[in-house]
């Protein structure tokens, strides 16, 4: 500041703000904390339920075959709990310890109560020390030692109904990579381990079998993909993960998440993302140049139908806003959650432009049967983007309004800019 370089407004404005927020925090009245309080209200049960519905809503439904879920508790008298991650909750590097944490295997044995047994096995383990955040090794598992609890675990598949597999990664397999001797990246998005073994050894059995994962990142899960009738996406759930896995399993919650990344078949398809230029996905000999999964994709226990879209005006000015309606039905068996997607595509620009951009979505409930009109506001904002000369603008021409389930599954309608 007495350099000139800083003006003395400048930081009368940041201390401002940060007085402020003290204020309306109320610091200055009451500038100090009740630590009883803090034991009395940390995890109560209004914590504990936002937790678990947070958990819920970001469960992902990958595939449902055949309908084998939402399992029914009623039928089911034997149910195994299989994986490295069946008895542990996995909250990742940046959690500390919530003082409370429900496992898949607990959460799953609290749900059908005395209805069935469960039972669990290890299956294999992800590495050595199971996950450790802040070790700066990272041993893999030992064979012998997996090989001896594949066989376990196909014992106990055998004496069950069917079969919860709980794989992924855990905090060895992906952390920050701080200095040379504590690495965390990976030149592979597979499975750590002998994990795809002890599927291939459940499936042998013949038992109907459901795969969740618990992962920080997206996984090349190929022969899972293929093979396995049921899959679940829940990466990090929190400290309820196994209130809310029980819940989706049985269908106490309809899953509706979404994906927020692309899931590519292998590295080599990275990097691999929906809003990619035009000519950016060439793809490779002998695979297919599609994601494994593609951004925005999620199934539900029901089925939502689209239909009636509509941009009106569909001609604006370059400053202008249009509204972009469409109606979303239920045609399922069950009530349900869709997420509503909005993308654009600028057709014709001085810049080379993605072949889609996500620039909304909306979240509603509806009922069997129900139909409701979903809104989106477009905005000069949302079609303006940066030009040669790095002004961001808004250029006449015509423009793809996309909206659907995922970003592979919309429907299209036109929009014109003209200038004026």
């Amino acid at each position: 500041m007495k350099e000139g370089k800083v003006a003395e407004a400048t930081i009368d404005r940041a201390v401002a703000r940060n007085l402020r927020a003290k204020f309306l925090l109320g610091l200055f009245e009451n500038p100090y904390v009740d630590p009883q309080r803090a034991v009395s209200v940390t995890n109560s049960e209004a914590h504990r339920e936002l937790a678990a519905e947070a958990a819920r809503r970001s469960i992902v439904l990958l595939k449902n075959e055949n309908n084998l879920l939402p399992l029914d508790r009623n039928r089911l008298k034997s149910i195994a709990v299989i994986g490295p991650s069946a008895d542990r909750v996995h909250l990742g590097g940046y959690s500390d310890n919530p003082g409370r944490g429900i496992s898949v295997l607990q959460g799953i044995t609290d749900k059908v109560g005395s209805k069935a047994t469960v039972t669990h096995a290890v299956g294999c383990k992800i590495t050595k020390e199971g996950g450790d955040w802040w070790a700066d090794t990272s041993p893999l598992s030992d064979p012998a030692e997996d090989t001896k609890l594949i066989a376990q675990a196909v014992e106990v598949a055998k004496a069950a109904d069917l079969a919860v597999l709980v794989l992924g990664g855990n905090e060895d397999t992906n952390k920050e990579g701080w200095a040379d001797n504590h690495l965390g990246d990976r030149d592979s998005l597979d499975l750590v381990g002998r994990q795809n073994d002890l599927v291939k050894a459940v499936l042998d059995t013949g038992k109907p079998t459901v795969v969740l994962l618990i992962n920080s990142g997206p996984l090349s899960i190929n022969y899972i993909a293929e093979r396995v009738p049921a899959i679940l996406e829940g990466f990090y759930l929190g400290q309820e993960t196994g209130v809310a896995v029980a819940d989706a399993l049985f269908g106490d919650y309809n899953p509706a998440g979404k994906l927020p990344v692309t899931f590519p078949r292998s590295v080599g398809q990275l990097p691999s993302y929906y809003n990619r230029k035009p000519t950016a996905r060439r793809g490779y000999l002998f695979t297919s140049k599609e994601p494994l999964f593609p951004f925005g994709f999620g199934l539900s226990y029901t089925t939502f139908a689209y239909s009636n879209l509509s941009v009106s005006p569909a001609r604006i000015g370059t400053a202008g806003q249009t509204r972009v309606s469409v109606t979303v039905t239920n045609t399922g068996k069950r009530a349900g959650d869709e997420i509503v997607q909005l993308y654009i595509h600028d057709l014709v620009s001085s810049v080379t432009r993605p072949v889609m951009e996500l620039k909304d979505f909306k979240r509603i409930s509806l009922a069997q049967g129900e139909s409701k009109t979903v809104e989106f506001v477009i905005t000069p904002d949302k079609l303006s983007f940066l030009d040669l000369n790095m002004n961001r603008i808004v250029e006449p021409g015509w423009f793809d309004i996309m909206v659907g389930t995922s970003s592979v599954k919309y429907q299209t309608a036109k929009l014109e800019v003209v200038a004026r």
